[in-house]
């Protein structure tokens, strides 16, 4: 028996409610499938997302099911960008995960449609469908266009740091505003939210080919549609439940893909807090492991050049898939039914390649372009870098480990001994960076903002105001217990763990001491003290002096959804999950 029809067995008020909601009374003996989405007027990734619920809906009843449509509207981490809305912004996605959980096990359902864009609506609603563990659907939101001159948001914060600099004028910042976003969908550049719709597919979790189509293609709404009816037939299949289908093997194939597409580094927080939930454990040490060696194939912003819409065009996720097949678990089951083997040996018979090769030749028209498929997706034995995409650093200034993204990293980045400046906040940082109180050789620090500091938010204008300056880029460091926006570049360090809240050694670095960062041989470490090198045992000395007069500063808030994440989160590089066990 279906849990639908255990509920009505449960609960006889269940009928005469769903009666009144608008059900008929045919509909309360079919599959009953929940449709939860991010849909609402919150930002351009979720704006759209009725339409694709609608589509799902349909799919679902065509195949003899009935959808309930269930909605918990994620935030925009660009829109909460500059004031303290980013600090709400890593929070949400737990609180997503909390109200899926909340609606599918307070109301029985079969099984599941997922829809979502963006940061953290995707990985809040993977998390939330592993704790529901009934058969599910993800379908993803897809990308929106470019805008003029292939113009795409990341981008803005160049234009922004130009502006404050006094390198362009108003009106240029004004025309990069007005045409960013031309349309719904996530971002237009390999940021988290792309990142993360790339990973549902790459996971089994999402119907082959469905991850970052252009959001105003009609293949997203047939992609939707065929998402509604798997999700009826997984109701009706034995052990086709998430957990089921989803292995290490798919953890590890995901992550091949992310190192194939230089993918957000937010994927550290998301991937193995996602894991979690299916009783899987993923570390940075993992992502670090599988990177190493692997083909960065992706020449897609923010490390390459062209507008996230190209990668569907491209052959999107099956095409990056066939590039690293050697590489991948092929016999990792997914969603629909099938291996993933199986599934690209289908799509390269039913013509899914020749389609895109169609809407590339479109978009060159429309676009004035001529890029190529190999331009957007390099083959493997052309790739643009070796080595993946992700290093996780470790040393005494970070024990637990710190994340970067060396595709993003000026080369002359990769070591250097630099020195200290330590601020304990992104204010206060960010303006040393404008006015020019900062020097080439410095390592920047901004602290106390992680996860049990101020919620983790992201230093997405820190980090561009260095990686636009032609001085600075190349030469000094950021280094942070926060984290980056997926749109981030530069010699950027994020995630350093412990942090400074919990007492980590990056809360007890000083001015003038001297940081060592080596990405190839992934160390982070102090070497010096007020600019004069010491020993190893030496530092650890001055470190365990300091440590006895740190006090963490008293917390930054105390009440709501804030002062719970911050008193319950996981380290960075755990997750920043609430450890509620």
């Amino acid at each position: 028996m279906l849990p639908s029809q255990k509920l009505r067995e449960l609960a006889p008020e269940v009928d005469p409610l769903r009666i009144g909601t608008g059900w008929k009374p045919e509909d309360l003996g079919k599959v009953q499938v929940m449709i939860e989405s991010t849909f609402g007027d919150s930002h351009p990734g979720s704006g759209h997302l009725d339409k694709l619920v609608e589509q799902a809906r349909r799919g679902v009843a065509d195949a003899g099911g009935f959808g309930a449509r269930y909605f918990c509207t994620d935030i925009c981490d660009g829109e909460s960008q500059g004031h303290d809305g980013i600090n709400f912004s890593l929070a949400s996605r737990e609180m997503i995960a909390n109200m899926i959980e909340i609606h599918g096990n307070a109301t029985p359902f079969d099984a599941g449609v997922f829809i979502a864009s963006c940061d953290k609506g995707m990985p809040g609603n993977l998390i939330g469908l592993a704790r529901l563990n009934m058969p599910s659907v993800v379908m993803t939101g897809g990308t929106m266009a470019a805008g003029p001159d292939l113009l795409t948001l990341e981008q803005l914060g160049m234009y922004s740091a130009q502006y404050e600099r006094g390198e362009i004028g108003k009106d240029k910042l004004e025309w990069a505003k007005h045409n960013a976003c031309p349309s719904c969908g996530a971002c237009s550049f390999i940021g988290t939210a792309s990142t993360m719709q790339i990973m549902a597919e790459a996971l089994g979790l999402a119907l082959p080919g469905s991850a970052l189509l252009p959001a105003n293609s009609p293949d997203l709404m047939e992609y939707a549609y065929r998402a509604g009816q798997q999700a009826v037939r997984l109701a009706r299949m034995e052990h086709m439940s998430p957990r089921d289908i989803v292995t290490r093997e798919s953890f590890e194939n995901a992550i091949l893909v992310h190192a194939a597409i230089s993918g957000s580094s937010n994927a550290l927080l998301h991937i193995p807090a996602i894991a979690r939930e299916f009783g899987i454990e993923i570390t940075g040490e993992t992502f670090d492991r599988l990177h190493r060696g692997a083909h960065y194939l992706l020449d897609v912003r923010p490390a390459g050049r062209w507008p996230a819409e190209f990668f569907y065009y491209a052959g999107g996720v099956p095409a990056i898939m066939e590039e690293i097949r050697p590489h991948l678990h092929l016999d990792a089951m997914t969603v629909t039914g099938k291996t993933l083997g199986e599934n690209l040996d289908e799509l390269k018979k039913n013509g899914f390649y020749e389609r895109c090769a169609g809407w590339l030749e479109a978009a060159n028209r429309r676009c004035g372009t001529h890029i190529t498929r190999e331009d957007v997706i390099r083959p493997y034995d052309r790739a643009i870098g070796t080595e993946g995409s992700i290093a996780v650093l470790r040393g005494n200034l970070a024990p637990e480990g710190a994340v970067i993204k060396h595709t993003a990293c000026p080369k002359e980045m990769f070591e250097a001994v630099l020195r200290a400046r330590p601020f304990d906040s992104e204010e206060a940082c960010i303006d040393a960076v404008l006015h020019h109180r900062v020097q080439p050789g410095d390592a920047v620090f901004i602290r106390y903002e992680g996860p049990k500091g101020s919620g983790m938010p992201e230093m997405f204008y820190t980090s561009e105001a260095i990686s636009s300056d032609k001085e600075l880029g190349r030469s000094i460091a950021l280094i942070t217990d926060g984290r980056f926006s997926g749109a981030s570049t530069g010699p950027v360090i994020g995630h350093c763990s412990p942090e400074a809240q919990a007492g980590g050694p990056i809360a007890l670095v000083e001015e003038g001491d001297l940081i060592y960062l080596n990405v190839r041989e992934r160390k982070l470490e102090i070497v010096g003290i007020r600019g004069e090198r010491k020993t190893p045992e030496e530092v650890a000395a001055v470190l365990a002096e300091r440590r006895k007069a740190w006090k963490p500063k008293p917390p930054k808030y105390t009440r709501g959804v804030l002062g719970l994440f911050t008193r319950l989160a996981a380290s960075p590089m755990k997750g920043a999950y609430l450890e509620t066990d």
